[in-house]
């Protein structure tokens, strides 16, 4: 290792990703794992893209905010996992200062997005279960837009300040980054200075913005639930909860790891550093395989398209 890691440095010139610390004998295994998983979203999310574009029937608010969705969890793992596999692979583990700084931002600003957008989708379940003959009025494509705009905003504007308070901290210990991307805490780790600021900004963005998102959530499903319940009949009640089964599940996949990641990176200081690396990967990787898989085989009106791509004979 150069000199330059140990000694001191106010704006290093690149930072040095170490990869999984602690499971470098198993990088190549890993990568496989990492690999498959990448392959999975990439395949899942472009095949709902295609699909959403092709099919006019699709042409709806549910389905534009899941077009969102796929190209938000295209852009997390596309963020993260090749230079991950440069450094499985190559042994290429140097980043570029600003383009750590850059990766920081794009996947804290798409996670923020990503949270909004599941906002966007329970109001749009409540409304076409608890208020199905106002969804066309209320939903229409202007609507729909705007609260687009406002998901893309949101998420560009609260995290800009991130890589900025990264950005005038003196790194002055080492710039050796003891994990597979930049991620913010980990950066920030190395500065020298007091970086409390860059902390409690990270936890209101956390605790203020995604934990009011889900409070959106919980209360837009409430309030489906309760319309579902008040239905006359079991077969009917069934059939209407699996038209938000799969916004559910999506959900769940998204914020149970995510919060167990964070938990596990700012107060879990007796879990072993391999782990919370290991976790915030998975975070990235797992999310984006399992949506497109989760809404292509609950979602009839996805499933019966994607059959009909394939000619197959009749018996």
């Amino acid at each position: 290792m150069s000199d330059s890691n140990t000694t001191d440095f106010t704006n290093p010139s690149n930072f040095i990703l170490m990869g999984i610390p602690g499971l470098e004998i198993a990088h190549v295994w890993i990568s496989i794992a990492f690999c498959t998983m990448y392959a999975i979203a990439i395949l899942g999310n472009f095949t709902i893209l295609f699909i959403v574009k092709i099919e006019p029937s699709l042409h709806e608010p549910m389905y534009y905010f899941l077009c969102m969705l796929a190209v938000s969890d295209l852009v997390l793992s596309t963020s993260t996992l090749p230079k991950t596999l440069s450094i499985f692979w190559f042994n290429s583990r140097e980043i570029d200062f600003n383009a750590c700084l850059t990766q920081m931002y794009f996947i804290h600003c798409f996670l923020t997005m990503e949270s909004r957008i599941f906002v966007a989708m329970s109001f749009d379940r409540y409304v076409a279960i608890c208020h199905p003959l106002r969804h066309s009025t209320i939903l229409t494509n202007p609507v729909v837009a705007k609260i687009s705009l406002t998901v893309v905003l949101r998420g560009c504007v609260l995290v800009l300040p991130t890589p900025f308070l990264a950005r005038q901290w003196p790194y002055c210990r080492t710039n050796i980054i003891p994990h597979t991307y930049c991620e913010h805490i980990a950066v920030v780790k190395l500065a020298c200075n007091d970086t409390r600021v860059s902390s409690y900004y990270g936890l209101f963005v956390v605790f203020f913005v995604t934990g009011l998102d889900m409070v959106f959530i919980a209360v837009s499903y409430t309030q489906i639930l309760r319309a579902i319940f008040s239905l006359p009949t079991k077969d009917t009640r069934l059939k209407t909860f699996g038209t938000c089964g799969s916004h559910l599940c999506v959900i769940l996949a998204f914020y149970i790891p995510g919060l167990f990641s964070f938990l596990t990176q700012r107060f879990g200081h007796n879990v072993a550093l391999h782990f919370h690396v290991l976790m915030a990967n998975i975070y990235l990787l797992v999310p984006p395989m399992l949506n497109p898989i989760i809404y292509g085989v609950r979602t009839r009106q996805i499933r019966d398209r994607l059959l009909r791509l394939f000619p197959h004979k009749r018996t």
